[in-house]
């Protein structure tokens, strides 16, 4: 399906930069992160964890150093992850030499909170020979005593300025493969923030909505300000703080983005929210069949509607849909055409194995295309 005019989103330009073999930034699609929140010196534990987000689609994992027995177990859960890691530092600089050391693909580091020039230059020194990208993280939560009596409270402007102060103290040490985030827990201020600093600098963009809350809540807050900055072209590479598990986050970053079409992972489901009129138990089939396909990873459409008010009509515009009829008895759309019918016994099962079939058939026919251009090369 073409994208219509009024779908486009006209990015903004930014330079690229490597976090390990993941480009951020420039023209690669937009990644998605999240953070471990096991102890990092469980390494065993902080693996396991890491495994799920990878299933669940992870581009990029963010981890906490906060001491010298996480920065050496670090070393095997570099060498363990599927995705670069992210080793999260604050204040004290040699968390971030011995991250670097032990295989870290970026440090999320502020170099203006780590002291003297000297410390600033051994941490740049160390990413510059282990081939580390730097994360500036700005948060209204813990800006600058300075910029707090400058300003008299958390407003874009101060988050903006203070990272611009970290950047040039990047710059100053001739380092420029760095990314920046200007996160808030309130939606306005974050967004704001972000526009502005948008128009400052050319660096990647990492998106967030900090402390956004649970599950639920959480979810709303950074689709309203992650997806309203995605809408407008901002942002590069983006993490949904949840107070959730961290592969729920990934989930939600990845829904984030399949809304508005910026990258296409997986099935997705439109669905009725239900009524009367339905034929079967809407609201219970999407939930078994959400949960048993998170392993399809080829993009997708699939329709699940109630009864044929709605269902036909959007059937037709999905890969496979499904339409609650009478007796029991359901209307199966292929490709946007009626094929058969499917019974209330058996139907999440069906329409599993019509989705896995669909799936299989899309990877074939990728898969032929990209051997016919190779083989024109």
């Amino acid at each position: 399906m073409s994208i219509r005019p009024w779908r486009d989103i006209a990015r903004r330009p930014s330079r690229q930069i490597m976090v390990g073999n993941v480009p951020v930034g420039g023209d690669a699609p937009v990644t998605v992160q999240t953070m471990t929140n096991t102890p990092t010196d469980d390494a065993r534990a902080t693996i396991d964890q890491i495994r799920r987000c990878e299933e669940a689609g992870v581009d990029i994992i963010r981890v906490s150093c906060p001491d010298v027995a996480s920065t050496t177990a670090l070393k095997q859960i570099v060498r363990a992850s599927r995705v670069p890691i992210v080793a999260d530092i604050h204040f004290h600089y040699k968390r971030a030499l011995e991250a670097a050391d032990a295989g870290a693909a970026c440090l999320r580091i502020n170099p203006g909170n780590i002291g003297s020039s000297d410390r600033v230059r051994e941490v740049v020194n160390a990413a510059k020979a282990n081939g580390c990208a730097i994360r500036i993280g700005v948060n209204a939560g813990s800006l600058e005593k300075d910029l707090l009596e400058k300003y008299g409270e958390p407003c874009p402007e101060a988050l903006v300025e203070s990272a611009l102060d970290h950047i040039k103290i990047l710059q100053d040490h001739d380092f420029h493969d760095y990314k920046v985030a200007v996160k808030a827990s309130d939606v306005f201020l974050a967004v704001a923030a972000y526009q502005q600093l948008a128009e400052a600098v050319d660096c990647p963009l990492h998106l967030g909505i900090t402390e956004a809350g649970g599950l639920i809540g959480g979810t709303v807050k950074s689709s309203i300000g992650i997806g309203s900055l995605l809408w407008f072209g901002i942002g590069d590479t983006i993490r949904v703080s949840l107070s959730a598990e961290p592969e729920e986050e990934v989930r939600v970053g990845f829904e984030i983005l399949k809304a508005l079409g910026i990258r296409n992972r997986g099935v997705r489901v439109v669905s009725c929210p239900s009524c009367a009129r339905q034929g079967f138990d809407v609201i219970r089939t999407v939930q078994k069949l959400e949960e048993r396909l998170q392993h399809i990873r080829t993009p997708m459409s699939l329709s699940v509607l109630g009864c044929v008010v709605n269902g036909p009509g959007e059937a037709r515009e999905t890969d496979i849909g499904v339409t609650g009829g009478g007796a029991g008895r359901h209307m199966v759309y292929l490709s946007g055409v009626t094929d058969h019918h499917v019974e209330d016994e058996g139907m999440v099962e069906h329409i599993v194995r019509l989705v896995e079939a669909k799936a299989a058939e899309i990877d074939a026919r990728e898969a032929t295309l990209e051997a016919g251009a190779i083989a024109a090369e």
